[in-house]
């Protein structure tokens, strides 16, 4: 069984035992076990990397004597802080994965996991309110959890045999997908395509700084955005490091997020509580290097007419009955003076001119603050068949920080309509690595940061063109890029249109001639069956 495939074979055995529990409501449970089989599994290993560094002459801990090292390791093995220092949590007995599989079959077992949650939290306060303490309150049939529990067992996260936490993210992250299009309409609280996400990590390419969500769901930017940075230290012989912050509207998913950040061994600034990021902003004097968000579309409940004086809006009064420039600007305000940020919008936001909003764009685009426009392929959500752009702004387009070309009063405009070359269902496709790396290369090329691989950005018709201030006036401050890049150059094969027409017209008679011939020889045959058309 390939990986893949017990990813998979894992998913299709836990949906099957939730019964008439809904997704929305089903996905807690089964990733808070799927998490508590981790944390157990790398408690138990931290076991054996004690026991060894006892033994080993080249650790600070070794012991010679064999008698007082095997005393001082079953010591040693009590001790919180040899966990702790190796960022292992500590999991008490009562609360570890095997020692609740063993009563699986216990009717009191959901309120056994409910106590071992709580002992869990209580012994690492990182996961203080995080983990998922209602399995007594789960409306399952009684012997599903210890079924589902003994589906999970078959999960096995070992540091000393592969990368577990990656493993261990990936399967959160699978999962996470796969609830999301169970759910549907609904998954948008929580979970952007991990496609879109890489789309607006490598274009952004967060490396050094602050990075900031307002709307984080689940914690999917934050996750690749560390995998982006840890991929490229060794290709750029130099450190980074990126400093958390978020924001999220809904108590279930701010937990998601806190356990997938655990989970991958970040910590992250997500405010002292869940709630709107207009009316209840977590992070007022922050200041961030990279801001990369998929906020909720169109969304009209959002308070806009309580916030028209809101210091926030630097290039207009957003409508109170769509939020998108709210979003828009609220994000601008929070970059640094050579921040950047990618957010992803509905495609009406880069046409709109109702209540207030084309003024706005127009402000914006003169203000300089767009540094580049792309167009996305639909069937990209899950969740939504809305088609979507991505909205990337700068507060710096000169030569330096963010790139050695001077973009000042220019924007990139990138049509990726048809660049999805990966379809993993019959509703949606996704972008591969070979089709993002291309169409970050050309941002990178455009603006000459340090993640371009040399080549001179040149327009595409077709795909990408690089407008000026002028150009995007013509088009009356419209953003969609099909209007800049026009269509795509057909290859010339050197033969002229007229010879090739009366070529193409005499192949086309010829074929219907012979169309006809085997038509009249098919209803010849059928006629010596004794049947006839």
């Amino acid at each position: 069984m390939t990986y893949e495939d017990m990813k998979k074979t894992l998913w299709t055995a836990a949906n099957q035992l939730r019964g008439s529990v809904s997704a929305a409501e089903y996905k807690y449970p089964v990733l808070g076990l799927v998490f508590l089989k981790y944390v157990s599994d790398l408690f138990a290993a931290q076991e054996d990397v004690i026991r060894h560094r006892l033994a080993d002459p080249q650790s600070d801990l070794f012991i010679e004597e064999l008698e007082i090292r095997e005393e001082s390791a079953d010591y040693f093995v009590e001790d919180k802080t040899f966990y702790e220092s190796d960022n292992v949590f500590w999991i008490p007995k009562e609360a570890q994965f095997n020692t609740l599989l063993a009563k699986a079959t216990d009717p009191a077992l959901p309120q056994m996991l409910d106590k071992a949650m709580k002992l869990i939290e209580d012994e690492n306060p990182s996961l203080k309110g995080v983990l998922y303490r209602e399995f007594s309150r789960l409306a399952l049939e009684p012997g599903k959890l210890g079924e589902l529990m003994n589906t999970l067992a078959r999960l096995k996260f070992n540091p000393e045999d592969h990368g577990s936490k990656d493993v261990f993210g990936e399967v959160y992250e699978y999962f996470l997908g796969q609830f999301a299009m169970s759910e549907g309409q609904r998954a948008g609280e929580f979970y952007t395509p991990k496609s879109v996400v890489n789309m607006l990590v490598e274009i952004l390419a967060p490396f050094k700084g602050k990075i900031y969500d307002p709307a984080c769901g689940s914690g999917g930017m934050f996750v690749q955005s560390m995998k982006f940075k840890e991929s490229h230290q060794k290709t750029l012989k130099k450190t980074g490091d990126l400093a958390v912050y978020g924001q999220e509207m809904m108590a279930q998913t701010r937990r998601l997020c806190l356990m997938n950040l655990a989970v991958h061994g970040l910590e992250g600034d997500l405010g002292s509580t869940y709630g709107s990021t207009f009316t209840n902003d977590q992070h007022k004097t922050l200041r961030a290097d990279y801001i990369l968000a998929n906020p909720p579309f169109n969304i009209s409940n959002w308070d806009g007419d309580k916030l028209t004086d809101d210091p926030r809006w630097s290039f207009g009064i957003p409508p109170a009955g769509n939020a998108n420039y709210a979003w828009l600007q609220h994000m601008w305000n929070r970059l640094s003076n050579k921040g950047r940020a990618g957010i992803v919008l509905a495609n009406g936001s880069m046409s709109s001119n109702t209540s207030n909003e084309g003024v706005i764009r127009k402000n914006m685009i003169e203000g300089d603050a767009v540094d580049c426009m792309v167009a996305l392929p639909g069937q990209l959500f899950s969740n939504t068949q809305i088609p979507a752009c991505l909205w990337f702004l700068s507060k710096d387009k000169k030569a330096g920080a963010n790139g050695s070309i001077d973009r000042t009063g220019q924007v990139l405009f990138i049509d990726a309509r048809h660049a999805a070359s990966s379809r993993i269902s019959r509703t949606q496709i996704e972008f591969t690595g070979d089709d993002l790396n291309q169409i970050a290369m050309l941002y990178h090329r455009w603006r000459g940061t340090e993640f371009s691989d040399g080549e001179e950005y040149q327009d595409i018709p077709g795909l990408v063109f690089s407008a000026s201030l002028d150009d995007i006036k013509k088009h009356d401050y419209v953003l969609t890029p099909g209007r800049y890049v026009g269509a795509a150059e057909v290859e010339d094969d050197g033969e002229p249109f007229s010879d090739k027409m009366t070529r193409l017209t005499a192949q086309l008679s010829k074929q219907f001639k012979e169309s006809d011939r085997l038509e009249a020889e098919i209803k010849t045959n059928l006629a010596g069956l004794g049947y006839a058309l």
